[in-house]
């Protein structure tokens, strides 16, 4: 229990550092955002947390909204602009993801948030991720990012769970 509460000042105190350094950056990449995004800086969206239970977590906007001639978003390789390009690249956007902390809804170290959508497909040992708070990073991101297999991404982020400590 100790640990528990010690892990969630760590995390608040980290990520109210982390913002305070990284506020420059912050202002710079929302005007930026505004003047060549048409006033939209942030994405928004439902992500399951601890527990399943959903929350709303905050990014840069890094792509339009532009639809094809049925009203159907463009794919993401399309609608990603130059900038958005630059700023995942050094993975700028998940800066916004400080303020996800600070409300008490993720940690600096977890599995990553995946889609709501996702939820009803998780089998057992893959519902194991929402046992604890979804993070910034996460063991999966350490061992591999995006050159891991689905399988592999569960696999860490289960092996973090039971296996979670302060260090």
């Amino acid at each position: 229990m100790y640990a528990k509460y010690l892990k969630c000042v760590l995390d608040f105190t980290l990520a109210f550092l982390l913002l305070f350094i990284s506020l420059p950056l912050i202002i710079f990449i929302s005007l930026t955002l505004y003047v060549t995004n048409k006033g939209k800086v942030f994405f928004i969206q439902a992500r399951p947390g601890k527990d399943g239970k959903t929350f709303k977590i905050i990014k840069f906007k890094t792509m339009t909204d532009d639809v094809d001639s049925n009203g159907v978003l463009l794919p993401d390789e399309l609608r990603l602009t130059k900038i958005g390009r630059f700023i995942r690249k050094f993975s700028l956007d998940e800066l916004l993801q400080l303020f996800n902390i600070l409300q008490g809804d993720m940690s600096l170290i977890g599995p990553r948030p995946l889609l709501v959508e996702y939820l009803p497909l998780y089998n057992e040992f893959q519902k194991k991720r929402h046992l604890v708070k979804p993070g910034i990073t996460g063991w999966a991101q350490v061992n591999g990012r995006n050159l891991l297999s689905w399988n592999d991404k569960f696999n860490y982020d289960v092996y973090y769970v039971e296996n979670v400590s302060l260090l």
